[in-house]
């Protein structure tokens, strides 16, 4: 550097030139070359990726051997009949496999936002058979141009990876970054035939009742079995006797609907059937749970016309819970814990 230069006057050529050179090292490759990588990388085959992507195995390869070059380095070690990722290819292969996954993710969710006639519901199989499939034909009376998909199971459905628009979910699980609506509040009561009440009119003649059981209701927090609805009625122990047990609700109210006993009955599942008289709770007696039923979407997905149609049908269907309630005294599950 001549010293007759001030200090502050000092030449960065240099490193502008090298940071210049970085910014174009970190230049990503052609999307085709990467997409030809990852599909390669997980089937450890040319000719599946090529098959994958509709194209050649020489195709595939010159896509292969352009991100090579472009990386300066292998990605694959070619064998006789096979390939295997080099060092450097494993530590590419998992960030460009979330990459792909996640722009998947993206893209269908546009393509949803962007359709306006399909809407596709996740709920849990009981709620599915007792509450939504009975009610479906008055939202198709109202609003014929929305097709409805219904995705009946007990699991957490991803709504990107899933395509699903709606999920009705129960439980006490927080829905961080969704937007949640709760649509129901359970609480659960004797339910019985109008024959069957007039043989058991009070709570204490229960103790000789038929009574149904339920293993889905045990997961609740306090658990509500016929144990803690004795407890709540004041009307000693429950029964030791057996009864049969069911793993799903809907089915124990199947059961109790052709009279073969007295189901511990869950609001949001036995509606229709009080509104109806096919069943009636005749007791004062009820227990709730914190656990609740949730209308649950992307944030923003609300907006759009079919989304926010089921919600204000959901709403409308759900406003008459209120007279039930009206006639028991709720107490909560907690309260009655042994």
């Amino acid at each position: 550097m001549d010293p007759h230069i001030p200090s502050d006057k000092r030449d960065f050529t240099g490193l502008q030139l090298s940071n210049t050179c970085s910014n174009m090292n970190d230049r990503l490759p052609p999307l085709t070359a990467l997409r030809a990588f990852e599909a390669a990388a997980r089937h450890l085959s040319f000719s599946k990726a090529a098959a994958e992507l509709n194209v050649t195995p020489a195709a595939l390869s010159f896509q292969i051997k352009s991100l090579e070059e472009h990386l300066g380095q292998p990605v694959f070690r070619r064998l006789n009949r096979a390939v295997e990722l080099t060092q450097v290819g494993r530590m590419l292969y998992p960030g460009t496999a979330d990459g792909f996954a996640a722009l998947t993710d993206s893209w269908r969710a546009a393509r949803r936002m962007g359709d306006q006639t399909a809407l596709t519901i996740t709920a849990g199989p009981a709620f599915t058979a007792k509450w939504l499939a009975p009610r479906l034909f008055h939202f198709a009376q109202k609003h014929p141009e929305i097709e409805l998909r219904f995705t009946a199971t007990l699991r957490i459905l991803d709504f990107a990876r899933d395509e699903v628009d709606v999920a009705i979910r129960f439980g006490l699980t927080a829905d961080d970054g969704l937007y949640s609506v709760p649509i129901i509040r359970e609480w659960l009561t004797p339910m019985m035939t109008p024959a069957l009440a007039a043989d058991f009119a009070t709570p204490a003649d229960l103790h000789h009742a038929p009574l149904l059981h339920q293993d889905d209701t045990r997961f609740l927090k306090p658990p509500i079995d016929w144990a803690a609805w004795f407890r709540a009625a004041d009307i000693g122990v429950a029964p030791s006797h057996g009864g049969p047990t069911f793993s799903q609700a809907d089915h124990a109210i199947d059961a109790a609907l052709e009279g073969a006993g007295v189901v511990l009955g869950r609001i949001s599942l036995t509606q229709k059937a009080l509104r109806e008289g096919r069943l009636v709770a005749p007791y004062a007696t009820a227990l709730t749970t914190e656990a609740h039923y949730r209308f649950v979407c992307p944030k923003g997905a609300e907006m759009r016309p079919q989304v926010k149609a089921f919600l204000e049908w959901m709403e409308a269907e759900t406003a008459d819970l209120s007279s039930y309630e009206a006639s028991k005294i709720l107490i909560p599950a907690a309260d009655v814990a042994p």
